[in-house]
């Protein structure tokens, strides 16, 4: 899977450093833009590993890793399990989001509200995912997390509002197996989008939390 993205040597030098910090089973994962992906196993949790792409000039996982410690006691994402650099390249572990991606989960109403707590929350923390419209960063399991901060940061926060057009508001392949699912109609739809109005100017969730009570 990696073989034209490093080298087998590089490759099996980074796995024995791995399994000497005692970690087994490990396997790539996927491909990122920025990363290779592991998967392993480390005191009975299972982890994902993000090494930096030797051909990648970005240098951003010991910010993301600072990110994910501050927010990590709040539930938000997965616990970080470690960083480090190694031959000059990053890396990140954190534990395992259990479940699968929203594109392809089976939502339930308890998903949805804590989507909705979840990104509110992250609001008040002042930190923007910027990624969540493209569906692939909130992962829906026993419980919902939102994963990969790598292109976060701390400016004028757009989760909430990002996370309920892409489930409910706009026309795409998530909300309209919501919308199918729950029933859910224009005059919904349209006093949905007045409660995001209505978070936008006062940060009340209260409302947004009312009408999902409905479904």
């Amino acid at each position: 899977m990696f073989d034209h993205l490093i080298s087998k040597a590089q490759l099996g030098r980074f796995y024995s450093h791995l399994k000497s910090l005692g970690f087994e089973e490990i396997r790539p994962y996927a491909k990122g833009t920025t990363s290779l992906i592991l998967s392993a196993r480390i005191y009975e949790k299972n982890v994902i590993i993000k090494l930096q792409r030797p051909d990648s000039p970005r240098r951003n996982f010991a910010r993301e890793a600072k990110i994910v410690r501050t927010i990590e006691p709040f539930g938000i994402t997965p616990p970080l399990v470690a960083y480090g650099v190694f031959e000059g390249l990053e890396y990140l572990i954190r534990e395992f989001a259990e479940g699968e991606i929203i594109f392809y989960a089976d939502l339930e109403k308890r998903h949805l509200f804590e989507i909705v707590e979840k990104t509110a929350l992250l609001d008040r923390l002042g930190l923007d995912h910027g990624q969540i419209q493209g569906g692939k960063h909130i992962v829906v399991g026993e419980r919902v997390y939102l994963i990969d901060f790598e292109k976060a940061n701390w400016r004028k926060p757009k989760n909430l509002t990002s996370a309920v057009a892409m489930v409910l508001l706009n026309d795409n392949y998530i909300s309209r197996r919501v919308r199918e699912k729950f029933g859910i109609d224009g005059e919904f739809l349209d006093e949905m989008r007045n409660e995001v109005r209505d978070y936008k100017r006062t940060g009340r969730v209260s409302g947004l939390l009312r009408l999902l009570s409905a479904l």
